[in-house]
């Protein structure tokens, strides 16, 4: 299948996409006419968001999807693909971040940043990976952080999750010639990341931080829709995207 252009519409999947940055990638990228599989454990919230695209023209299906499971990641694609007949674009969105100092020992919770934030980056890859090398195109788009660029006191295993997924992204850009890599490191964004889990005070002191610095989903959405609109021969692969209030 040839390449597609800034005209094309693409089909593109999310993970993560019951909130935050991966619904508002999802109602982005519907309004500007892809054809957008959306995914997350929470089904209630999808089909919310399903109904409210398609009451603004856009295309949205969603499925249930726990990026943990490489058998689940396979079922979304194959879904999408089933229906679409190509994947264009995977945006691999779904991360958590429940901050604690070392000393702590949330091991439960080192577990669960290793599994979502890294091993599902990996299992999005290696859905998609397959099916766009056969098509000689493709798109993944990664979601890290700022926190892939330096290392704050109580984020160590957070950050070090989103330097493996910089690497992952930079490795894979390399070893890639039809398929287009890109990187998107948020700063504070407005979003649910800091609901669950992690040490009281530590949270406590990311959620005032966000609320006096935080930008709007959107504004990452918008990044996304940039990278995705390049010509197929142009490759944006890092884009960092912070409020101008922080350091």
């Amino acid at each position: 299948m040839p390449a597609s252009t800034p005209l094309e519409k693409k089909v593109v999947l999310i993970t993560g996409a019951s909130s935050g940055i991966g619904e508002a990638t999802a109602r982005r990228l519907a309004a500007a006419g892809h054809q957008v599989m959306a995914g997350a454990r929470r089904t209630g919230r999808l089909a919310k968001l399903a109904e409210d695209v398609r009451a603004a023209g856009g295309a949205l299906e969603h499925c249930a999807l726990d990026v943990t499971r490489r058998d689940s990641l396979e079922s979304f694609v194959e879904a999408a693909h089933d229906r679409y007949g190509r994947i264009d674009v995977l945006v691999n969105n779904a991360g958590v971040m429940p901050l604690s100092p070392m000393a702590d020992l949330r091991v439960d919770d080192w577990d669960r940043m290793i599994d979502v934030n890294i091993r599902g980056t990996l299992h999005g890859i290696a859905a998609v990976l397959p099916r766009m090398r056969e098509q000689g195109a493709g798109h993944i788009v990664n979601i890290a952080s700022v926190a892939a660029h330096r290392v704050d006191p109580t984020a160590a295993v957070y950050c070090a999750t989103k330097y493996a997924v910089r690497a992952l992204s930079e490795g894979l850009r390399q070893e890639s010639r039809d398929i287009r890599v890109t990187l998107v490191s948020p700063g504070f964004t407005q979003s649910e990341l800091l609901d669950q889990g992690g040490a009281p005070e530590a949270q406590a002191a990311a959620r005032a931080a966000a609320q006096q610095h935080a930008i709007p989903a959107t504004a990452i959405a918008d990044a996304i829709g940039f990278a995705l609109e390049q010509p197929a021969t142009v490759d944006v692969n890092e884009i960092v995207v912070r409020p101008t209030t922080q350091h």
